[in-house]
């Protein structure tokens, strides 16, 4: 036998341990990063990892790490990788994998298990995930053979990664991982029942150019999926093309920079003037990669009424979920846009369209009242932006500050807004902004976070300097749960139950406490000299900004009003 002989004998009798197998496959996945925290049932799982060939960034708690990993593949649009032990440990991460289910986030979520004969029988630390994650995951398995263990894992990250992206989970059963074999880990995926549609119908396609060419008033609506799909380029061709006015949801900003000439800004409750009224007049709707949710078409059944509504989606389960749809094309964003570009038509006469959309913009434009003696979040919003050029990866927490840098920073590129959309998760913030960091090392990142949310998650604060992240949080503290306070100043008489905060820590303290950076910044007349020191200041650092606490978030549509009544207006 010869020596190459010898050594594939001795590779194929070596046998591995459920825990080294699950690295390996991982390894073999490309995985650069696991966002995890140990526990008793993974404890063989982290014994293989302690040799470091895949880093793990130990959280400070399991949401830290879920919403870590959200913001890691949002920010790279590679899969997140989590780990964390059985019972509290993986319902702790229930949170957001709900999040990250309802943004289309591809994440792979490893969960440990009591041993296999201990399933069912209400062991220490047992919670049944796969009946707790069925509705929020793309796909669960549980392993019971460590046969298959290199199959399941390489399917998640398959589903994980295609068609609509999202969220899955591996259930596994300590047992597993100290059991050895060695079974092939590269098999290929090959799945009958799950074959996601990629290449929209060509027929589908024609027929929606068709309608562009007739239509006097058309509008394209950008959404999250675009973003998904890489479809940037595309997208950016098509709007010149034809000159089209574009609406953009909250995960769809920044496939437009903020000032192209077409783009009308973000549609739905907290939207534009412009956005807004382009949505209800339009003729022609073209939806790509956008739901249709209930914080854009605030009114389905009043929604573009006058509009033939072509929906463009990965997914078709979406397709005329909520507003009913003329032209439905399945397919994936990128490739639909490239065949609309590779069909020639006269470009529909819409000039008159364009001159209205550019008028309202001009005429209804965002704005908010200076104050010589209070700091208007706005305003910090906008200084932040010039401070970063408009150029950094921009993370927010969930309420009202979310929406203030939705409509004030100066979005250029996609993947740009990295925020909690469908869910709206108070919390995501500070461990989504660590996560974008790790897959975004040599760029800027600034969270913007509310007091509220701050509260929730500032835990995370402390892996900061044991990484190396420079990442600026900028706290709006307004000693209030700013946006159930507006809806509650707004619709319930001004009783403001349980929404304002009459004691609060020390917030510049808690900075110290993690040794980070700090600045209170309290002072409007040097609001913009105070950031740029703060923002000139290297390494992590907490900057918390003093705002008015009565400040609502302007345009406005009541819930369950159309799109065209908005309040704030004038």
């Amino acid at each position: 036998m010869g020596v190459e002989e010898m050594k594939q004998k001795m590779e194929t009798e070596h046998l591995y341990s459920g825990a080294d197998l699950l690295i390996k496959c991982l390894e073999n996945q490309g995985v650069e990063l696991i966002f995890g925290y140990p526990g008793g049932s993974v404890l063989p799982l982290y014994d293989s990892l302690y040799d470091e060939s895949i880093p793990n960034i130990l959280t400070r708690h399991e949401q830290g790490a879920v919403h870590a990993a959200e913001g890691y593949a949002k920010a790279t649009g590679k899969p997140g990788v989590v780990i964390v032990t059985s019972g509290p440990g993986a319902t702790n991460v229930v949170t957001g994998i709900a999040d990250a289910m309802i943004d289309s986030v591809p994440l792979v979520v490893i969960t440990g298990q009591v041993t296999t004969p201990g399933i069912g029988k209400d062991a220490f630390q047992e919670a049944d995930m796969l009946g707790i994650t069925v509705p929020i995951t793309k796909n669960n398995y549980q392993v019971r053979d460590i046969e298959e263990l290199p199959r399941i894992i390489n399917e998640a990250f398959h589903i994980a990664t295609t068609g609509r992206k999202g969220p899955v989970l591996i259930d596994l059963p300590k047992d597993i991982t100290v059991l050895k074999a060695n079974p092939r880990i590269d098999k290929p995926v090959h799945l009958e029942s799950y074959q996601p549609t990629t290449t929209p119908s060509v027929l589908q396609i024609e027929r929606l150019m068709g309608l562009l060419k007739k239509a006097k008033k058309p509008l394209l609506l950008v959404g999250g999926g675009l973003v998904a799909a890489n479809g940037v380029k595309e997208l950016r061709q098509f709007v010149e093309k034809y000159q089209i006015p574009t609406v953009s949801t909250l995960l769809g900003l920044g496939l437009l920079p903020h000032d192209h000439p077409n783009f009308l800004g973000m549609g739905g409750m907290h939207g534009t003037f412009a956005a807004n009224m382009a949505m209800m007049e339009a003729d022609l709707l073209i939806n790509i990669g956008s739901r249709f949710d209930d914080r854009l078409a605030c009114s389905p059944e009043a929604f573009a009424p006058h509009a033939k509504v072509a929906h463009i989606d990965v997914d078709p389960v979406e397709i005329g979920k909520i507003i009913k749809t003329d032209v439905p094309i399945v397919g994936d964003a990128k490739i639909a846009l490239q065949q609309m570009l590779s069909i020639e038509i006269e470009s529909p006469d819409c000039e008159e369209w364009r001159k209205l959309c550019e008028e309202r913009q001009q005429k209804y434009p965002l704005k908010y009242e200076r104050h010589a003696e209070i700091i208007k979040p706005q305003e910090v919003v906008e200084i932040v932006g010039r401070i970063t050029e408009g150029k950094s990866y921009v993370v927010t927490d969930v309420g009202q500050h979310q929406m203030w840098v939705a409509q004030y920073y100066p979005f250029q590129f996609p993947k740009q807004l990295i925020t909690s959309g469908g869910l709206g998760t108070m919390g995501y913030g500070i461990p989504a902004g660590v996560g974008v960091k790790f897959g975004k090392r040599d760029e800027s990142v600034v969270v913007f976070v509310g007091d509220g949310g701050f509260q929730m998650t500032n835990q995370e604060l402390a892996i900061l300097n044991q990484h190396n992240l420079d990442i600026k949080f900028v706290l709006l503290n307004n000693q209030s749960l700013g946006m159930v306070r507006q809806w509650q100043e707004k619709f319930f008489n001004e009783r403001r139950s349980q929404s304002v905060f009459h004691e609060q820590p020390d917030f510049m303290k808690m900075a110290e406490a993690y040794g980070i950076g700090n600045k209170k910044i309290t002072d409007p007349a040097t609001l913009e000299k105070d950031l740029q020191e703060a923002f000139a200041t290297p390494g992590p650092m907490l900057i918390e900004v003093m705002i008015c606490n009565k400040e609502h978030v302007l345009p406005m549509i009541p819930a369950g009003m159309p799109n065209d009544q908005m309040l704030g207006v004038d």
